[in-house]
């Protein structure tokens, strides 16, 4: 039987795909319930081509989704700050980080103005994964799925959209499809098996894009809050058994969480998601390392900034008619030149043209 399959699910959950599971439950002494099992079963995903061991040695690629498989293969822990948008993707790579992440979150609140409350679609998060990846196509963006968008059709589709797109990996959760942003209350999640199939889909996706993609599944579990600690590093071991290639539990509350997560899912790599005031402490890069995290991601450091920028912009504006002070001396050609103007005129002057000689 495939991994994942044959788990517990109770007459409740078969009503409805959220469940409140008791991992820790013991039978009953007339038999009439089945514990589940909590140790995942051996026969396990296996690609030989993607094994982290064919990821260690040579050069970075210049593809994405290889390139961040090497990341993960060698020493040191991944930093993806979260980006909104194309202003923000332009500083996160003028400020040099070597791979981005693509918040669902702050993509919902750029592209709609609205809160992460499933209110995106698909195509709002394709395109803004077009436009980012275009930017520096060998720098790897991880991007936020959701729970998929739909069914098992809808999470193969995104998986070949988002390969398309140019995106290096993305990571798809256990929420119901109503779903919210991790860090919020009221959560709920589906069963075992639907999270399961999830994974599965995505697997399968990618394993049959043309051309052998080499894009980064991510599970990532929501029920921490719902059904506690123990129940999420099941899933993930169920999600790893089913061929994810990273795990990411939501809303890890302690350091010494993390650490046991990092223990209980080896040698599988664990992300981190660190929001400032959120349920997660507020992890420094080195201290996510020290503790074994793979990944960090700061999923809000972007839009929240801009926020507070643009806010205290507005408010400048308002009392004084003017934005002099807002600029802080940075003209239009400074500003351009955060968003590529050299690459563009020098591009120009190489293919022969004269429209950008003077800007």
């Amino acid at each position: 039987m495939a991994p994942g399959l044959d788990f517990f699910r109770s007459s409740e959950s078969s009503e409805t795909p959220v469940v409140q599971i008791c991992p820790d439950a013991e039978p009953e002494d007339n038999g009439a319930s089945m514990v589940p099992q909590l140790t995942p079963k051996p026969d396990v995903y296996y690609n030989s081509r993607l094994d982290p061991k064919n990821f260690l040695q040579g050069e970075l690629s210049f593809d994405a989704a290889t390139r961040l498989r090497q990341m993960l293969a060698r020493p040191g822990i991944v930093i993806a700050p979260g980006i909104c948008d194309g202003i923000s993707a332009r500083c996160a790579l003028e400020a040099g980080f070597d791979c981005m992440y693509q918040s669902g979150a702050a993509t919902t609140a750029s592209r709609l103005g609205m809160p992460d409350l499933a209110i995106a679609t698909l195509n709002d998060f394709v395109q803004s994964a077009q436009m980012v990846c275009s930017l520096s196509p060998s720098t790897p963006v991880i991007a936020d799925a959701d729970t998929g968008f739909g069914g098992t059709a809808m999470v193969a589709r995104t998986v070949y959209q988002y390969i398309r797109a140019g995106v290096a990996g993305m990571h798809i959760e256990d929420q119901v499809q109503t779903k919210r942003c991790g860090h919020l209350m009221g959560k709920q999640v589906v069963s075992r098996e639907e999270f399961v199939t999830r994974i599965r889909a995505a697997v399968i996706a990618r394993d049959s894009f043309p051309g052998h993609s080499n894009f980064v599944i991510i599970g990532r579990t929501d029920s921490a809050q719902v059904l506690g600690m123990e129940e999420a590093v099941f899933r993930l071991k169920l999600a790893a058994d089913a061929g994810a290639d990273v795990c990411f539990i939501e809303g890890v509350k302690t350091a010494e969480l993390l650490t046991s997560t990092v223990e209980a899912l080896k040698p599988k790599p664990v992300l981190v998601n660190v929001i400032s005031g959120g349920l997660t402490p507020s992890f420094t890069t080195k201290e996510a390392e020290a503790l074994g995290a793979k990944i960090i991601i700061f999923s809000l450091v972007s839009c929240v900034a801009a926020v507070h920028g643009i806010r205290a912009a507005m408010q400048s504006l308002k009392k004084t008619g003017t934005d002099f002070s807002s600029a802080r001396g940075m003209d239009p050609k400074a500003f351009f030149d955060v968003m590529g103007l050299q690459d563009v005129v020098s591009l120009d002057a190489k293919a022969g043209g004269s429209s950008f000689d003077v800007v």
